[in-house]
């Protein structure tokens, strides 16, 4: 298989030689092939199954996988790279690589049996997109109110219930589903399935029409009479509750990393709109006032970047990272929302119409402070740790 990949030795702060370049390589295809297309997947609201094939192709749907099961062997770290090159051109595009990699391989390796990650890494690995199915209508930043059921028939596990606001819902053929087997023992009874697309029973509902990354689908899931073989439980039965924490705290990371790319992205914008619009006769880069602007973004990106960092480091050095990847969704989701209102403001008012690309980021921004846990939360679980 063709990569733009190789395992590689994280540095201690800053990005080494091959991490440099290995950065370039994405950015490079990120700016010929997913940039020219934005703009036309963001208003038809669907992603190009073209650009699916090649982010398969590079590497970049499999990071982590090791790549005796077909995928690039490489760390958490290089996810981020990732998920942040991506989304400075298209966090829709991000946010599919994201959830790929940060939580549905990361659940995979971490708590799956070596019989399914032989069976599924391979595929998830070469071309099967997949989808963490948490959310529902009843259960947001209560991930655990969990409605839908699993019952044992046999050998086998039957899911009935509806799953909301799945990214990636369209695009899958691989999903893990939390289902509560026991509701009487609450958060204790919740267990993750491997669900497969075509099992009978299971169709994928609703698509949302939404504010920002509008090409990446996000659709309610529906399980009617489902039968799972008992293969198929992720981790143990009872143990949903901490297959989800665990991996959540890994994706946060990453959805840092898709607001720092977006924050990014949409500075870069800025930075060349600045230097070639003109007005009192001189281009507005030049006053002062335009420039300390700048120079405030360019700080709140460094310094969402480096939280960011610093929380992927730690997930890979194995050390404890749970506040730190809290605040890095917290800062990073809080700033892009910042910097991409700001790069509006400096557009006037063609940041105003979709002529300029700040206009979609500054509405895919707003995302970053809701989905995988709302700032309040992070805030929640930064706060418990200080309280202990």
């Amino acid at each position: 298989m063709s990569t733009l990949l190789a395992s590689s030795q994280p540095a201690l702060t800053s990005l080494s030689e091959q991490e440099q370049m290995f950065q370039e390589a994405v950015r490079d295809f990120a700016t010929a092939e997913i940039a020219p297309l934005a703009m036309e997947m963001d208003q038809a609201q669907q992603m190009n199954p073209g650009l699916i094939t090649q982010l398969f192709e590079l590497g970049l749907m499999g990071i982590e996988i090791p790549e005796a099961l077909g995928g690039t062997g490489a760390d958490f770290f290089t996810s981020v790279l990732v998920v942040e090159e991506l989304s400075k051109v298209d966090p829709s595009i991000g946010v599919l690589v994201d959830v790929q990699n940060t939580l549905v391989i990361n659940a995979f390796t971490r708590w799956a049996t070596d019989a399914q990650c032989a069976k599924y890494l391979p595929m998830l690995a070469s071309d099967t997109v997949g989808a963490y199915a948490l959310s529902e209508a009843g259960s947001g930043s209560d991930a655990f109110a969990l409605s839908c059921r699993a019952t044992q028939d046999g050998p086998d596990w039957v899911l009935n219930g509806q799953k909301l606001w799945i990214t990636n819902g369209n695009e899958a053929n691989l999903f893990i589903v939390f289902a509560n087997v026991n509701p009487d023992e609450g958060y204790r009874g919740i267990t993750a399935f491997i669900v497969e697309r075509g099992m009978a029973g299971f169709t994928t509902g609703k698509k949302e029409d939404k504010l920002g990354i509008r090409a990446s689908s996000t659709t309610e899931l529906v399980f009617d009479d489902v039968r799972v073989p008992a293969e198929n439980v992720l981790g143990e039965v009872g143990q949903g509750y901490k297959v989800a924490i665990e991996t959540l705290n890994e994706g946060r990371i990453g959805i840092g990393a898709q607001m720092v790319g977006l924050a990014q992205g949409a500075l870069d914008h800025t930075v060349r709109y600045v230097k070639e619009r003109e007005q009192f006769g001189r281009a507005i880069g030049s006053f002062q006032g335009v420039q300390f602007q700048l120079a405030d973004m360019a700080t709140q990106i460094e310094a969402g970047r480096l939280l960011v960092y610093n929380a992927a480091r730690l997930k890979d050095a194995g050390q404890p990272f749970l506040t730190q990847a809290a605040m890095a969704k917290l800062f990073a989701s809080e700033m892009a929302q910042r910097v991409a209102s700001l790069c509006i403001d400096l557009h006037g008012g063609y940041g105003f119409t979709k002529e300029y690309p700040v206009e979609k980021l500054y509405r895919d921004a707003k995302i970053g402070t809701i989905y995988e846990g709302t700032s309040n939360m992070q805030k929640q679980t930064i706060a418990k740790v200080l309280m202990r």
